[in-house]
């Protein structure tokens, strides 16, 4: 603890929030008695405005219970990591790179809206329009575990905007995410890698339009690529391409020593037909659908602001009476 501030300072953040649930708990136990012996007292003594007292005492209980119960759905070894999350355009031409570039908007908008940190590791422009593929590190509270159903492939039906015969398209996006680990956690050989360096893209001043900083490692054994652009040395980016390719062999080894792997990883191999876990569907009518949860939106647009909520949580409650 001493030798390593970060990990102090995440040590006391852990226990402070643990120490937070433990105490919470203890003192909705502690009320919770004290409003049955209310109650009993004013029973007894027939008490009209007491028992009312009991009463507004029990609804603000049961808004209290109702957070705790939404804090135990984070149950996951991994819930409360760092989150890599990645989106890939796939099947749908540049119509899917387009919707790749709106789902990172529709992402970052969440994540600012929910107050998390994140930073765009690596993003890669589209031949025409939209993105091919971007990949943020989120940081907060629970941010693997709010954002791992996220995981998948996502469709969209809508006219597409670059037909001129205003026909309606359909379009596909894959997402990742996984937790992130520290490079230590996971024994990798440098043989198995292969780094390349290339000029960054984008905006990101002087010496990122200037040398070729932008580093990109491949896993050769499993074919895992990760790629980072965002720091300002050739040194920074591989270090952190590193830490993202130890997160992703964590995640790979973990889902290779599951019986199902197959059904929950992959849809991962093509984003296209047949494999989606969410439907966006703007034309002929609106609404976006999870085909895991049911859980439904009419309100598209404000899904695509941001709003993800009802998923979020669908998910987590999905994961839940899975595991039960």
């Amino acid at each position: 603890m001493w030798d390593d501030q970060d990990r102090a300072l995440e040590v006391t953040r852990k226990l402070s929030r643990f120490e937070a649930t433990i105490n919470r708990v203890a003192g909705l136990d502690a009320r919770l008695e004290d409003a049955d012996v209310l109650f009993e007292l004013a029973s007894e003594e027939k008490d009209a405005d007491v028992a009312a007292e009991v009463v507004d005492e029990l609804r603000t209980l049961e808004a209290e219970m109702a957070v705790l119960e939404r804090e135990s759905l984070y149950f996951g070894d991994y819930d409360d990591r760092t989150a890599i999350l990645s989106i890939n355009a796939g099947a749908g031409g540049v119509d899917a790179q387009d919707w790749a570039e709106m789902m990172l908007r529709m992402y970052t908008r969440y994540l600012e809206r929910a107050g998390y940190t994140f930073t765009v590791e690596d993003i890669s422009q589209g031949d025409e329009a939209g993105i091919k593929s971007a990949t943020l590190t989120v940081k907060g509270d629970f941010a693997y575990g709010n954002l791992e159903g996220e995981r998948g492939v996502h469709r969209l039906v809508r006219i597409s905007p670059f037909d001129s015969a205003a026909r309606r398209h359909t379009s596909f996006a894959g997402v990742d995410v996984v937790p992130e680990v520290e490079t230590s956690e996971v024994e990798i050989d440098p043989e198995d890698l292969r780094i390349d360096t290339f000029r960054s893209q984008g905006a990101g001043g002087q010496h990122v339009n200037t040398s070729d900083s932008a580093v990109r490692i491949t896993h050769i054994p499993t074919g895992i690529v990760v790629a980072c652009q965002n720091e300002r040395s050739q040194l920074q980016n591989k270090n952190r391409a590193m830490q993202m390719l130890a997160s992703r062999l964590a995640e790979h080894a973990r889902l290779e020593q599951q019986k199902e792997i197959d059904s929950i990883r992959g849809e991962q191999n093509e984003a296209a037909w047949g494999r989606q876990i969410r439907s966006y569907v703007l034309q002929p009518y609106q609404m976006i659908k999870d085909l895991r949860t049911d859980a439904e939106v009419g309100n598209v647009q404000a899904v695509l602001d941001g709003d993800i909520d009802t998923f979020v949580e669908a998910y987590l409650q999905w994961r839940r009476a899975k595991a039960a």
